[in-house]
């Protein structure tokens, strides 16, 4: 018997869900477009909204089949004395159009305004982080290749001599033989304080004669019955357990550090705002087993978190090792290379004391980038100062290491792009 399972359910508000995605699919070079004007335009805290789609209506037009008369025939239009065979005729200004609403107005003509497309939260942040990922990480889902660390579980009754535990061995076997002589030794003190009274009364007649053989009797019982409870029985033997318990194969900290120094202007703070806000957005969205760890910089270098990273006030000079050395302290002391993947984003307008730069090369070279998976660098200034053209002589050698230059906000979303798209994938 065939059966059929028609699910009838609706989807938000009534809308198709399958619909909706085909038409995301056709449309999806309007909808990148859109999301970059949204990016350009918007300030950090607004971000992470919905968006508008404006599609023109040529765009959603089917392509038809039309039959002609067939054959190729030329006809001569009255009236015609500017035009010949070939000319392309101007479209009239005014009157209808396309729904632009510019122009004069006109007694005659009509048409249609462009299709507009809501894009939600959700949707506007998978066109944005559509072709985005990190560099050289492999994200190995947990369920796919486990691996396993032994934890301690507590107390089995069987195991090897080697995990036995004495102390819970023997605090087991003291309870059990408290337990199963608690009522003989209660009846063993009854009989043997009965004895002892009847042995000071001295009395000699048949009836207390026959009662102290009957108590010395049972305490003889009683002793024996005690004895007979074993010291130690099998089931009190208590081994360590130790299980293996599924931990995450893929573990990753991504660490971000801004120049805030005096040098750094509102707006060059902003385009590094705008900068760290995508790729914070960009992990917290894509990678569930990732840390972030945000370093602020100026003469001196601090760990702080993501409200004081994006709207503390402190400035001062400059000194970009300070972060560096401060990147590595952190490393060492919380994020073994060997157990996590290590990356890094730096954002500066690259002015820096000028003894300063080839330190920050060399504390690269030496002790960040043999630790890290990738390091991107992004100026938010044109000039290229010191700091640049050290870093420059990086970039042929370590081929984890990238930097660019974004100094326009326009500019963030495609170095963004460029710096942490997919392997492979095309340029946007």
């Amino acid at each position: 018997m065939l059966q059929q399972i028609i699910d009838r359910r609706l989807s938000g508000k009534n809308k198709s869900v399958g619909n909706r995605e085909r038409f995301l699919r056709r449309h999806k070079a309007q909808i990148r477009e859109a999301v970059r004007r949204a990016v350009d335009g918007r300030g950090i805290r607004d971000l992470e909204q919905g968006e508008d789609v404006h599609i023109p209506k040529r765009d959603l037009s089917q392509p038809v089949f039309g039959h002609g008369q067939g054959g190729k025939r030329e006809a001569v239009h009255p009236g015609n004395s500017e035009y010949v065979t070939g000319d392309r005729i101007k479209r009239p200004d005014g009157g209808g159009g396309g729904g632009s609403g510019s122009g004069q107005a006109s007694d005659s003509g009509e048409g249609e305004d462009d299709f507009v497309f809501h894009l939600t939260k959700e949707e506007f942040m998978q066109a944005f982080f559509d072709d985005l990922a990190l560099p050289n990480l492999t994200r190995t889902q947990l369920a796919e290749i486990p691996e396993y660390k032994s934890h301690r579980a507590g107390f089995v009754n069987d195991g090897t001599p080697s995990n036995l535990s004495i102390v819970r061995s023997m605090r087991g076997a003291l309870g059990r033989r408290i337990a199963l002589s608690a009522d003989s030794r209660g009846e063993l003190r009854e009989a043997e304080a009965a004895l002892a009274l009847l042995e000071e009364q001295g009395a000699r007649d048949e009836v207390s004669l026959k009662q102290k053989a009957d108590l010395v009797e049972r305490i003889k019982f009683l002793k024996g019955h005690i004895a007979r409870v074993p010291f130690l029985d099998p089931l009190d033997l208590k081994f360590r357990n130790r299980v293996r318990v599924p931990v995450p194969s893929t573990r990753a900290v991504m660490f971000c550090v801004m120049d805030v120094s005096g040098s750094m202007d509102e707006s060059r703070k902003d385009l590094a705002k705008r900068f760290f806000i995508l790729l914070y957005l960009f992990l917290t969205r894509h990678y569930d087993k990732i840390e972030v760890v945000f370093i602020r910089h100026h003469t001196q270098a601090a760990e702080v978190d993501e409200q004081n990273f994006f709207h503390a006030t402190e400035t001062g000079g400059t000194v970009v090792s300070s972060a560096l050395v401060l990147m590595d302290e952190i490393i060492r002391a919380r994020y073994p290379a060997d157990q996590w993947n290590i990356y890094g984003a730096q954002a500066s307008d690259g002015d820096n004391w000028h003894h300063d730069s080839g330190r920050c090369r060399e504390l690269l070279m030496d002790k960040i980038l043999p630790k890290c998976r990738y390091f991107a660098y992004v100026q938010v200034a044109e000039p290229e100062q010191n700091l640049w053209e050290e870093y420059q002589r990086i970039v042929g050698e370590v081929p984890h290491f990238a930097m660019r230059k974004a100094i326009e906000a326009s500019q963030i979303y495609p170095v963004f792009r460029e710096l942490f798209r997919k392997e492979g994938a095309q340029a946007a």
